[in-house]
This record gives C-alpha cells, structure tokens and sequence, in this order.
C-alpha cells in the first residue's frame, strides 16, 4: 500500500526562521530567468529530509541531481539542478527543532498577492501553518493546508516566477502534480479561489470511475486533482518526476532499496499514458516516476492536457 507521510508543518517555516537568528534570503525561484508571476502555476517543490546527506546522494544516483548549498546562519538548505537548471531545494530536518518527523515534499504554488491567497484559504475552511514570511529574493513565502489537510506552500516572487516553456521537460525533471482526495469537488472550489484556474472534466476510465479534473491557468495546465485512489490515505498533494520509458523506469526501481529508498508501488499502467510508480527517498518522502513519451504528450495535448 502506498503510505505517505502524515505530518504536521504547524511550525516549518517559523522554525527555520527562528534557526537562522533573523531574516533568511534564499534565493528565486526562477534561477535568474524569471519573468511574470504566473498565479496557479506549480513554481517550485522542496525537500524536507531528516536524512539530508543521505537524499542527496539518492537522488543524484537515480537522477544525476547536483546540489548547491546556499549559507544560512544556524541551518542547512541546498539547490537542487538538474543538468544545470535550479528545479528545487533541500532542506535538512534538523535545523527546524521539528517536534516530529516532517520529512515530505512540499508543493510551491504561485499567487499574485500571498497575504489575500492566506485569507482566502482562512475564508475556505483551510489552516495556515506559517503566515507570510519574507525569504529575500524568493519573495514572501506561507505553509498552509487546504479544507481537507493537504499541505502546501504560496509564494509571491519578488522577481518573478519561472516561465512557461515549450522544451519537453527532461528524465529526472519534475513533470507533474496531483492533489490525491477524498472530494475532489470541494477541492476545485477551494483551489479556485487562490488562483483563476479553469477546469477541464476528464475520465480517466471507460466505466466512469476515473472522473479527473484538470486545473489550467493562462491557457496552461498547472495541475490535475483526482479522487483518493489508496484507500486510508490522507489527502496530500503528489509530485511526478519524469522517466523517459519503461526499461528506465524498471532500471531506476532496481537501485532504489540499494540506496535507502523503498518502492512503494511498482511499475503500473496510467490511463492516462505511460507507466508510474511510487517511491520514498531515504527520508521517507514519497514521490513518483511517469514514463513520458512524445506518443504521450500528443495524446495529452489532443486532450488539452499537459504537454
């Protein structure tokens, strides 16, 4: 059965603030290249490890990841590049006196004003864990939940956020994200009050049981909310890394109890293309695999889905 971690980020970035002696600066988000806030759109993920070394060398075994460490007085935060491009950030644990083990990835969604996005997740039912905290270049940054207790983070860029871009996304690149809950119609309404998503109404199986919906902004699509397919799993938000097909996907599931990981959910068709699996790093965190091919995005784009 797949088992994500259930945590609580009642103090994450209150502790990593207070860990540091004073204001952080981290750096943008968008590596330099940043252009117009894009509200709705998936700008970054971070990790939280409690096993910071060791994450860092399975997923620069799996996926050739480098990582930069950024100074911060008290703490330990690193930049994640994947073949030169800043993808996300690591975060060591054990610099945020977490009371319990918080280990998990973190979904960074983009909004035009974040001290209104806070207020509408108070006005929906949501909870917010950090209020809106200045990072710096990064911008100003919450940690909240939605109505049903899946976590995530808002941030306002300062300098923008990173473009929209026609590249296919590379193998070891983060693809895709999906809200995994129990009402995906209150989960619409929540999320479209934070960002001016529309949806697309999908089905992802023949005999209707798959109902899928599709957030787009700009014309783009940002993210895919589907109903709770593991029974017992509390809602949470799911990040895709790219694989390129089957045998890498096979390749990369050989090595990850090698490395400290455990494979959650082997190799599965997806109905909407390709094949997917679930893994956890050596921290826990769970995250999944989507082989992706060019037969895939035609069939996606031909749906207005994500390229």
């Amino acid at each position: 059965m797949v088992m994500f971690k259930r945590v609580f980020v009642v103090s994450l970035l209150a502790a990593l603030v207070g860990c540091a002696g004073g204001p952080i600066d981290l750096p943008g988000v968008a590596g330099g290249e940043g252009g117009e806030r894009l509200p709705g759109k998936v700008i970054w993920h971070d990790l939280i490890s409690d096993d910071y070394e060791g994450s860092k060398t399975f997923y620069q075994t799996l996926f050739g990841w480098r990582f930069e460490e950024v100074p911060l007085p008290g703490g330990r935060y690193a930049l994640i590049r994947h073949e030169g491009r800043v993808i996300g950030g690591l975060v060591d644990q054990s610099d945020l006196n977490a009371v319990q083990d918080i280990s998990q990835w973190v979904t960074v969604l983009s909004v035009w004003e974040v001290s209104a996005a806070v207020q509408a997740v108070e006005r929906k039912g949501g909870t917010v864990f950090a209020p809106p905290t200045p990072l710096g270049e990064r911008g100003t940054l919450a940690v909240v939940a939605d109505s049903q207790g899946a976590v995530f983070a808002l941030l306002q860029t300062r300098d923008g956020d990173p473009r929209d871009s026609a590249q296919v996304v590379a193998s070891g690149d983060f693809l895709w994200n999906e809200l995994w809950t129990d009402n995906p119609d209150a989960a619409v309404d929540f999320y479209r009050h934070l960002a001016p998503y529309g949806v697309i109404d999908e089905d992802l199986d023949a005999d209707g049981s798959g109902e899928y919906r599709l957030l787009n902004t700009q014309g783009v699509p940002r993210a895919g909310i589907r109903q709770q397919p593991v029974p017992g799993l509390n809602p949470v938000w799911v990040n895709y890394l790219r694989v390129a097909d089957g045998d890498q996907l096979r390749a990369l599931l050989s090595r990850v109890e090698g490395l400290g990981g455990k494979v959650l959910v082997p190799a599965t068709a997806r109905p909407m293309g390709g094949e997917v699996a679930l893994i956890a790093g050596p921290s826990g965190a769970g995250i999944a695999l989507q082989t992706w091919s060019d037969e895939d995005r035609a069939r996606a784009a031909a749906r207005g889905g994500r390229q």
